[in-house]
């Protein structure tokens, strides 16, 4: 599907990879949050779809990994052979109040195939809270992001070349020396808004580090969760999501496009590894701090930068609390899978469960 009116005339190969690009940027994007580029969301990463013949197995398999085998230490074998696999740690925390019970896994929308082993995708406690919970909650449900290329369509792209219109003469310089190497891409981005663009031009860097989509957290919790009664719900409506963007003014989306190319594609590559480095480790204030210092540095305007992260981050925090809180009930656990930047910090999902009364603790 395109990202742009079918009536708007270029060729179909280039329709069909630039919105397959920019799918792939919006589930990034919301992820990391602090406008540094969130997994996002509005992109298709995590369908739900039909299980395979060979799903089944997989899934039992998950879900009842095999006793750890016999390690030989001198040489990293086991008796059987080559030592397994082990899941990264991941950001994952239990919170209780009472006999209430939320889950709360960080996610990385975007991955590799090494991150999730095939005999065991997720650690043992992960896997065991996602067979005790009646409902899966990620940040929007996967029926809503079936809907989602079209709004982006609608609000994130225009027929006329009008990012030129809305970037001063030295920004747009700046844009075209970035794109310099990819003018097919370039030709495409003199059709977005600076919200879309921002997220665009930092994915292009991301595509390089060798990233994909398909190993995205909420990808592969799909994959494992079978209850035959569950189900997955969002935290917020698309409409919601989406508006977290289009509801900027003119100077903060400049201050995000201006941010990403504060930086080399170079830079941006390594800091999307070392985000992808943190979060194997697990610690989400560790994460949050990280990125928090990192904002500071790329920050244009210290002002337009902290609105744009309460839009982004804080205000849909305190979103997913609302509507975490509201699913949950005794003796029903829920499992709860957002981006990774979202839980720590003073200011992050895990204090604001806390100051409702929830005892948080890592798992």
């Amino acid at each position: 599907m395109s990202v742009v009116p079918d009536s708007y005339d270029k060729p179909r190969f280039c329709r069909a990879a630039f919105a397959k690009a920019t799918a792939f940027v919006l589930s990034f994007v919301l992820f990391t949050a602090g406008v540094a580029v969130s997994t996002t969301s509005f992109a298709v990463v995590g369908l739900r779809t039909p299980q395979a013949a060979g799903d089944a197995g997989t899934a039992a398999t998950a879900s009842k990994p095999a006793p750890a085998p016999r390690t030989d230490r001198l040489n990293g074998t086991t008796a059987s052979g080559p030592v397994r696999a082990q899941p990264p740690r991941m950001p994952f925390y239990v919170a209780t109040k009472g006999t209430t019970t939320l889950y709360v896994l960080g996610t990385l929308h975007v991955g590799f195939a090494s991150d999730y082993p095939p005999g065991q995708p997720f650690r043992q406690p992960i896997l065991a809270a996602l067979d005790a919970s009646p409902t899966l909650a990620l940040e929007i449900s996967p029926d809503e992001l079936l809907l989602s290329q079209d709004d982006v369509n609608r609000y994130g792209m225009c027929r006329s070349e009008c990012l030129i219109d809305y970037l001063p003469d030295a920004m747009w310089k700046k844009v075209e020396a970035r794109m310099r190497g990819n003018p097919e891409a370039l030709k495409e981005l003199r059709h977005t808004r600076p919200w879309l663009a921002s997220m665009l031009i930092e994915t292009y860097d991301t595509l390089k580090a060798g990233f994909q989509s398909e190993y995205g957290t909420e990808a592969q919790l799909q994959n494992v969760y079978l209850r035959a009664r569950g189900k997955i719900v969002g935290l917020e409506s698309l409409n919601e999501q989406i508006s977290t963007f289009t509801r900027l003014t003119s100077a903060q989306q400049r201050e995000m496009l201006g941010q990403d190319l504060a930086q080399t594609p170079a830079e941006n590559i390594a800091d999307v590894k070392e985000l992808h480095r943190l979060w194997r480790i697990g610690d989400a204030d560790a994460l949050k701090a990280w990125d928090d210092a990192k904002s500071s540095k790329l920050a244009r305007s210290k002002a337009l930068a902290a609105q744009v992260d309460n839009r982004v981050v804080y205000d849909r925090n305190r979103r997913f609390v609302q509507r975490m809180v509201q699913l949950a009930s005794p003796d029903k656990p829920v499992f709860v899978a957002i981006g990774a930047l979202h839980l720590g910090g003073p200011r992050g999902v895990l204090e604001l469960l806390r100051k409702r009364g929830f005892v948080v603790e890592a798992a």
